[in-house]
């Protein structure tokens, strides 16, 4: 089920679909985003920023040494 109802969009982590504003509550949504297409690669938009997060945490605990 797919809520499409305009911008912004949101990813829900429990359906695992991209719904508009008046999808289910917050708690279970990542957004919002711009687009549909932004929504739907969400997960993806999440593990690059994890990626980055932990590099630069990494790399501040070795100027810490």
């Amino acid at each position: 089920m797919s809520t499409d109802d305009g911008p912004p969009w949101f990813y829900n982590v429990r359906t695992r679909e991209v719904e508009g504003r008046s999808g289910e509550k917050a708690a279970n949504r990542l957004g919002p985003f711009a687009s549909r297409e932004e929504a739907a690669d969400a997960l993806n938009r999440v593990a690059a920023r994890n990626e980055a997060w932990d590099e630069a945490d990494e790399h501040d605990q070795d100027e810490d040494r």
